[in-house]
């Protein structure tokens, strides 16, 4: 099957809800289906008004889906503003896109009640992502529970066009939702994010990522008191741990004697232990840019083979164009 995604290049460093909720399915969904994955420089224009800084934002997330284990021969890995396609389509989706449905976006309001400008390339953003899905008639696009609307409302726009144009023009798809991928907490209990300044990144700097997991909010309880293994310090923990392991631990906290500064302790050597092989992989491929720049051309390459017979039918189907001859 054809399985797509993308990620914005916001600047931001990765954390460990992007890996545990995203990148590590990635590369294995890699082993198994035909991957697409692209670095959504034109949505980032919603929120990044620099042009050096989003190319240097977008090189450094094809750094860090490298160094997480992606494989350029298997997956495709491109820039997104390097397939003018998919801005041709969407305005052909555009165009048969209902404003009411645009209006019920839950990301549009989110982010504009966060202060963000309500302008057209927000407002439009589904539409855009739709085209993002749709060009490469992708069977499944990985999300989180929380952005199953977006492919709904894909799914929505192409069914429309569709309809239209009286033809099976765009291969409707289905959201994939890995049952075993939980969000991740942040360091407060709250989701990881980005914006609520909560992170622990996959490649900050030692001192930097120590921090994070030292600053992980706790209650009080005494280290000689027992404790039920719950909230999200013990999830994080969890996240490095196998099942026996777990026990261990749980047992050790429902026993007494067993600080949370201790568990924090553990959980930063095996965090280092985990991501420290990745973080060589990246410094490595840091210092080979033009290595970086022919993966995502290749990638890009590859993509257009798919993307540009849909966009041709789409185009003939509703005439524009010369026509077929």
């Amino acid at each position: 099957m054809r399985v797509l995604s993308g990620i914005q290049p916001s600047g931001e460093a990765l954390h460990l809800g992007n890996f545990f909720g995203a990148l590590r399915q990635f590369v294995a969904l890699q082993e198994e289906h035909e991957m697409l994955l692209f670095i959504a420089d034109y949505h980032s224009m919603n929120s990044v008004r620099d042009g050096a800084a989003r190319r240097a934002n977008t090189l450094a997330v094809a750094l860090d889906y490298l160094a997480c284990g992606l494989d350029p021969t298997r997956a495709m890995l491109f820039r997104q503003s390097d397939m003018p396609e998919v801005t041709e389509l969407a305005w052909l989706l555009s165009t048969v896109t209902p404003m009411g449905l645009l209006e019920r976006g839950h990301a549009y309001k989110d982010k504009v009640a966060q202060g963000q400008s309500a302008d057209h390339g927000l407002f439009a953003y589904p539409v855009l992502q739709a085209a993002d899905i749709l060009l490469y008639h992708s069977d499944l696009v990985p999300v989180g529970q929380d952005q199953k609307q977006h492919i709904e409302m894909a799914r929505d726009i192409a069914q429309r066009f569709n309809h239209t144009y009286g033809e099976d023009l765009l291969v409707v798809p289905e959201p994939y939702i890995p049952e075993e991928v939980a969000v991740v907490s942040g360091t407060d209990g709250r989701k990881m994010s980005k914006s609520y300044g909560n992170t622990i990144p996959m490649f900050g700097k030692p001192k930097e990522v120590k921090k994070s997991v030292m600053g992980i909010v706790t209650d009080s309880t005494p280290v000689e008191n027992p404790k039920e293994p719950v909230g999200h310090l013990f999830e994080l923990w969890s996240l490095f741990a196998d099942e026996a392991e777990r026990e261990e631990m749980f047992a050790r906290a429902r026993a007494g004697g067993l600080g949370y500064g201790e568990v924090k302790k553990d959980l930063l050597a095996r965090l280092n232990a985990r991501f420290e092989p990745m973080r060589e992989r990246r410094a490595e491929l840091e210092q080979k840019p033009d290595d970086v720049e022919d993966v995502l051309a290749d990638g890009a390459q590859r993509a257009r083979e798919i993307a540009r017979p849909v966009l041709d039918a789409c185009r003939e189907a509703a005439g524009l164009g010369g026509g077929r001859r």
